[in-house]
């Protein structure tokens, strides 16, 4: 007996030393979130190449753009809901097979509508079942300690993902030709559904742990047995009755406003108007995506320490000083200045992800986390969508984009000041209503 006995005790040892599935479930989410940001870049490659194609107009193009973006915001809360009804397995596999089907029937495409209906809706309602919303799920399912930093690297998968695919899509579209963009995205698409299939559980209990942190009395929350668009839409009617809804609701739409509708759309032309070359410009932009990773991934790890509201606070008071400065930053060639804006910048750009997923939690309760902040993503997308068509609009006025930047500058410090409002970390349902 005691020569087993040292056997005996090592093996508790090695369950500790284990992996948890926790994280295997967080390593699929993101190279899946990796994949489908390569997705949503493909549009901006292929903006120019199908306008020698076809010889379409680039309102025309950008039209199945737009079409795409509030898609993809708009049906985030639904797919939440569906993920919450039938699991996320199902939702991802299914929404990565929407996907690859409609890009790969861009191929045969020879009228504008049939860019708006595949890669405007198909391709849009696809990546809107996914997004933010899949990394949402997966945290508040697999993890009790370490949301902040697995959510945190989750979105910074999106603009990894961007980072990894835009330039190997930019080649093959001006080597090989528009439509093996489209091949390569739908056969990503189409990869990705096994790995998804034989690598992510869908709930902890299926590998027989707890989420990674959970105390042993740990209780799951209930499952809604409830119609999925039903679901979405009484989250929606309940969360609209909390104040603090409305507080992270708006603040997110100043995010999207502020970010990927304005600088994600503008920054390259605004530079150009200040007689910087294109391909710089460009460049300033990849670096803003590159020091985007690490601040989200920071962020993240801010959010398991310290108040997700004075973190929101100083986000976005930061981001709106940075925009009151761009436009005294912008040359014709980089200067300090400018590289100072794009690493200051850079790191604030998704940054607001983590404390806000944090906040979503706290309105409803943990078990309607992930549709509320589905509804939250979608007003980040229609800031998005009003900020791209906003200051173009702006800059055809007055000749140049320096409004733009100081009306969405001045929005930041004043999000920054509503988020201060958010009640602090108590129990759902003791929020003011």
């Amino acid at each position: 007996m005691a020569l087993n006995s040292p056997v005996r005790a090592a093996q508790p040892v090695l369950a500790v030393r284990s992996i948890h599935p926790a994280w295997i479930a967080a390593a699929v989410t993101f190279l899946t979130l990796v994949a489908t940001a390569g997705f949503r870049s493909a549009p901006s490659v292929l903006i120019v190449p199908l306008e020698a194609a076809f010889g379409w107009s680039r309102a025309q193009i950008s039209l199945a753009v737009s079409v795409n973006v509030l898609l993809y915001g708009f049906t985030a809360p639904f797919a939440a809901a569906l993920m919450e009804r039938f699991g996320i397995r199902r939702v991802v596999m299914t929404a990565l097979t929407v996907i690859g089907s409609g890009a790969a029937a861009t191929v045969f495409m020879t009228e504008p509508w049939h860019l708006v209906l595949l890669w405007g809706v198909v391709v849009g309602v696809g990546t809107g079942s996914m997004a933010l919303v899949f990394a949402a799920s997966v945290v508040n399912r697999w993890f009790v300690q370490r949301r902040g930093l697995v959510m945190g690297l989750l979105t910074a998968a999106t603009a990894s993902g961007q980072l990894v695919f835009l330039p190997g899509l930019s080649m093959l579209a001006m080597n090989v030709g528009w439509r093996s963009v489209s091949v390569t995205v739908a056969a990503g698409a189409f990869v990705m559904v096994p790995v998804i299939w034989l690598f992510l559980r869908e709930r902890p209990a299926d590998a027989g742990r707890l989420p990674y942190g959970a105390a042993p009395d740990w209780q799951p929350p209930v499952r809604s047995e409830v119609n999925a668009a039903r679901l979405a839409l009484q989250t929606l009617r309940d969360a609209a009755k909390v104040r603090d809804f409305w507080y992270v609701a708006g603040s997110f739409f100043v995010c999207g406003l502020s970010t990927s509708g304005l600088i994600g759309t503008h920054f390259i032309p605004a530079a150009h108007d200040h007689g910087m070359a294109e391909v710089a410009a460009a460049g300033l932009l990849a670096l803003v995506g590159v020091f985007d990773v690490v601040g989200t991934i920071f962020s993240g790890w801010l959010t398991d320490r310290y108040d997700a509201r004075r973190l929101l606070f100083f986000y976005y008071l930061l981001r709106g000083i940075s925009l009151f400065l761009l436009p005294w930053v912008l040359f014709s060639t980089v200067q300090p200045s400018t590289l100072v804006f794009v690493v200051f910048y850079g790191l604030d750009w998704v940054a607001t992800v983590p404390p806000t997923v944090l906040l979503c939690r706290r309105i409803l309760g943990p078990g309607h986390a992930t549709v509320v902040y589905g509804w939250v993503f979608a007003a980040h997308q229609v800031g998005g969508s009003i900020a791209a068509l906003g200051a173009a609009l702006l800059r055809v006025q007055f000749g140049d984009y320096a409004l733009a930047f100081y009306t969405s500058g001045l929005l930041c410090v004043v999000t920054a000041y509503f988020v201060l409002q958010i009640a602090k970390d108590v129990p759902a349902g003791q929020l003011r209503r």
